[in-house]
């Protein structure tokens, strides 16, 4: 950690995920929603009893986000994007990306600030994997209409958010190590792309959110730690975590103040869980820093 910057761990949540990844805080709920991708569930765990709860999914979901309805989730599942239904497990497909499975799935996603879900694809197995690879999708209703291709030629799409103000995307192709900047125009365009922050060592850029002030904290796959960057991208903190592979951040709490990290048991042979016993849970701390609200999709359409 540098600066005046403190932290403070608060919990362990024992959710035992074997890829815990796209963690949301609900305020309307009092609760943090994320996805066990491998396990196919969806899980919500209220705050602050820790209590967890799993709904069982047809399909491994990506990543998710709020929507203006309490009752419904907007979800990337591997093969395309449906609103769900947690309480009653009604799914309503809006549009399929893969009908067939080639390789690719979906991955991380965000609402943007003006209500619209963003999410990327990835390449799980290259035997098969079309020539245009993983894309970045942006999905800005549900109403069947085709999602709009931003990006093609990713590997892992990871690292989605978004500055306070709407105005900048945040992106990551995970392998290239590089964290990327876009200027991001009212109709969901993006432009002027310039890298924000480049991991060396043993980390790769995995899920990020953005506090309050607009700075951008990652969570890196393999080096077992939370680095969060300015927006000019100089360091402002890190977090070294009892986990190596952390995926995905996001803030929540009454005050949001809290730093929900969510990571991954997935690949780690027992001599390193045996070290790593929390691999798989959600580690939570408390910052002197605040988040922001989770958007709604479809909210400021």
């Amino acid at each position: 950690m540098t600066g005046a910057f403190a932290c403070k761990w608060v919990a362990t949540i024992p959710t035992h995920c074997v890829l815990g990844e796209g963690p949301v805080w609900d305020d309307r709920l009092g609760a943090l929603w994320l996805t066990d991708i491998q396990q196919s569930q969806l899980l919500k765990v209220d705050w602050p009893s820790r209590t967890i709860a799993r709904f069982d999914l047809p399909d491994r979901l990506g990543s998710l986000g709020l929507t203006a309805d309490p009752d419904w989730l907007i979800c990337a599942f591997a093969s395309g994007f449906a609103l769900f239904q947690p309480g009653t497990g009604e799914l309503d497909w809006v549009f399929r990306t893969e009908t067939e499975y080639h390789g690719v799935r979906m991955n991380d996603g965000r609402v943007d600030r003006r209500g619209r879900f963003w999410a990327g694809s990835m390449v799980e197995r290259e035997q098969g994997a079309p020539p245009e690879r993983g894309s970045l999708w942006r999905l800005d209703r549900a109403d069947r209409s085709t999602p709009h291709i931003l990006l093609n030629g990713i590997s892992i799409s990871n690292s989605l958010c978004f500055s306070p103000t709407g105005d900048r995307l945040y992106f990551a192709d995970t392998p290239t190590r590089e964290i990327a900047s876009y200027a991001l125009a009212q109709d969901g365009t993006i432009s002027n792309r310039r890298v924000l922050a480049q991991l060396a060592g043993k980390g790769f850029p995995d899920g990020s959110d953005v506090d309050a002030e607009g700075r951008i904290w990652n969570a890196e796959w393999g080096s077992g730690r939370v680095t969060a960057y300015e927006p000019d991208g100089r360091l402002f903190a890190r977090i070294e975590l009892p986990v190596s592979q952390a995926t995905c951040v996001a803030f929540g709490g009454p005050d949001l103040d809290l730093l929900f990290v969510t990571s991954a048991r997935e690949g780690l042979e027992d001599e390193q869980l045996a070290q790593e016993p929390h691999a798989g849970d959600v580690l939570v701390y408390r910052l002197s820093v605040q988040g922001l609200l989770a958007p709604r999709f479809g909210a400021d359409l």
